[in-house]
């Protein structure tokens, strides 16, 4: 399968949405605040260069949004449709985010992942990242919009 790569813009809101929402493991991940058009549009503005899709057809089929804060950064919301899982758009993905970073002088990246996806973990265990075992991720959110997690 043919695709291409290129920058995320805002205008694309609606078909990144659209693929999220496709996909129940990154459905899960996300927020009514921060993954709204606003929150998006405020993400793409802090982080122009290290956020990435994938098109086949024309159609977004993957998406990497990945942003730092000047020391290190995180991949939100990685997704690839699953009816093009396997074909290497993932792997281009991250490499893209991983290089645009290292122009940023980032030198660090991190990426949540739920404990049950097993192809999700698979897959980031195979570009590389490691699993930490020594710290715990806590979480406060500052707007009761925002869901709690497990």
């Amino acid at each position: 399968m043919n695709y291409t790569t290129r920058l995320i813009t805002i205008e694309d809101y609606d078909d990144i949405l659209k693929l999220w929402n496709s996909v129940a493991e990154t459905r899960r991940a996300m927020n009514p605040v921060d993954d709204t058009r606003e929150g998006i549009e405020r993400y793409l503005k802090r982080n122009p260069n290290t956020c990435f899709a994938a098109l086949a057809d024309g159609e977004i089929v993957g998406v990497i949004p990945t942003g730092h804060d000047g020391r290190r950064a995180i991949v939100h919301h990685m997704c690839v449709h699953e009816k093009c899982r396997r074909k290497g758009f993932a792997a281009k993905l991250v490499s893209l985010a991983e290089e645009s970073l290292k122009a940023e002088g980032i030198q660090k990246v991190f990426g949540l992942v739920f404990k049950d996806n097993d192809p999700a973990n698979a897959f980031w265990k195979e570009q590389g990242y490691s699993f930490r075992t020594n710290l715990n991720y806590r979480n406060k959110r500052l707007n009761d919009e925002i869901p709690t997690g497990d």
